[in-house]
């Protein structure tokens, strides 16, 4: 291996290492009491080390969220090859999302924090070009739902609507686990999550099949 190569392979490495001990600390101690001398100290490194891959904290959150969300959409696609219909596929597109956040709770606070002040945090323009990207991925499966009910005739949804209740499905997810996720006794938050996302969806399809 040329001494080139092997360097930047060495980089990769140190940068994946980097961004995961970042998470471990996030979903241990939460976003936003972990500095980037707490990174460092976990890795073993110097503080300006950190800097010379990442250029902030935002940064190194950006980027663990963006895995993550890469991780989800893989999961995500083959929800179409099982030849169910439309409001089947939905159904199982917002459980998996629900589960995606109920196993790291950490991870949906610091997601919607990001999608927030995603604006403001100056990220690179790679990273950039990545949040754009990865948040298409998650705009065109919804919408791939979306006409896949149409084209199925198990939607009357018009095909110009398709944008609006795209919104409407995201703000309804992201609603239900905000309400309970972090508020009420422990013992009972997954429970009002996954009901109400089940009744909220229930009503949600029903209306698309009846929507003239």
């Amino acid at each position: 291996m040329a001494p080139g190569e092997r360097r930047k392979r060495e980089k990769e490495q140190r940068r994946k290492t980097i961004l995961k001990a970042a998470r471990k600390l996030f979903f241990k101690r939460g976003y936003n009491p972990v500095t980037v001398s707490d990174i460092a100290k976990k890795v073993e490194l110097s503080k300006g080390a950190i800097y010379l891959y990442f250029s902030s904290k935002e940064e190194i959150c950006a980027q663990v969220l963006l895995d993550d969300i890469e991780k989800f959409h893989g999961e995500v696609l083959p929800i179409f090859e099982g030849g169910a219909g439309a409001s089947e596929i939905f159904a199982e597109f917002a459980h998996m999302y629900v589960d995606f956040f109920l196993k790291d709770r950490e991870l949906f606070r610091m997601f919607m924090n990001f999608m927030l002040h995603a604006n403001n945090l100056n990220l690179p323009d790679d990273t950039n070009k990545r949040i754009i990207r990865e948040t298409n991925k998650a705009v065109s499966v919804t919408e791939n739902i979306f006409q896949y009910g149409i084209d199925k005739g198990e939607f009357t949804l018009r095909k110009e609507d398709i944008r609006t209740m795209r919104n409407t499905f995201w703000g309804m997810l992201n609603g239900i686990i905000s309400l309970h996720l972090f508020i009420g006794r422990e013992s009972t938050r997954e429970e009002r999550i996954r009901s109400n996302v089940n009744k909220c969806l229930g009503i949600f399809i029903e209306g698309l099949k009846k929507t003239e």
